[in-house]
């Protein structure tokens, strides 16, 4: 859905119900300036990319850092950690 600054301005409560369902487009001068989403919907977008805490990692996130390996092709990537 994609509605102009005024039109939203208008009508908050219902476009925040809206993007409760999907994403809002909100254009200013004829371009997308905002997009309000759910917060379910920005969860998902932001999970993994916030630094958190070992201690709060779950055993599953744990496990698969443990047992990850850097594939062959970057070994030389090594070499510029050497000095």
């Amino acid at each position: 859905m994609k509605i102009t600054s005024s039109e939203f301005q208008q009508h908050v409560g219902r476009y925040q119900d809206a993007a409760q369902q999907a994403p809002v487009a909100i254009t200013k001068n004829g371009r997308t300036h905002t997009v309000p989403v759910s917060a379910a919907f920005f969860e998902i977008l932001m999970k993994g990319r916030v630094a958190r805490k070992v201690e709060d990692l779950d055993v599953d996130t744990l496990k698969a850092i443990a047992d990850s390996t850097v594939p062959a092709e970057f070994d030389h990537l090594d070499k510029l950690l050497e000095d």
